[in-house]
């Protein structure tokens, strides 16, 4: 390669490694948080827990329940979504134009913290409990 061309992929290479550190960073907050939420969930259960049986306030149980299972779902969506990130990853080649290969990484990154980021809202809509 030229000169022009290896600072033109210095510069490339410099911007998009930063922001795979901002959505590094962003992806780990994402992970702890739900696992935060989780464990949040399953430390309160007695109260929703003692509801269930009460006619008028069974109800406090039921959504409750609806909800801790949207957020185990939503730690298989997690997995899922690492799993998928790590096949199209894994299948980059970067030895026919190094330029697609950075640019399709950051694209595969952005596209996990989305789907990280969604992953809540899908699984509460499959529980139906919002």
């Amino acid at each position: 390669m030229e000169i022009p061309e290896l600072l033109l992929l210095v510069m490339e290479t410099s911007l998009v490694s930063l922001c795979m550190k901002i959505m590094s960073v962003l992806i780990t907050v994402i992970l702890y948080g739900r696992m935060i939420e989780i464990y949040l969930y399953c430390s309160v259960s007695p109260i929703p827990f003692a509801t269930m049986t009460n006619r008028e306030w069974g109800q406090i149980g039921n959504n409750y329940l609806k909800a801790l299972f949207a957020i185990g779902f939503q730690g298989f969506l997690i997995m899922v979504c690492v799993g998928i990130y790590a096949v199209l990853v894994n299948n980059i080649t970067v030895a026919d134009n190094l330029h697609s290969a950075i640019f399709s990484l950051a694209a595969y990154t952005v596209i996990l913290c989305f789907s990280l980021f969604k992953s809540g809202a899908l699984a509460k809509s499959i529980f139906a409990a919002h």
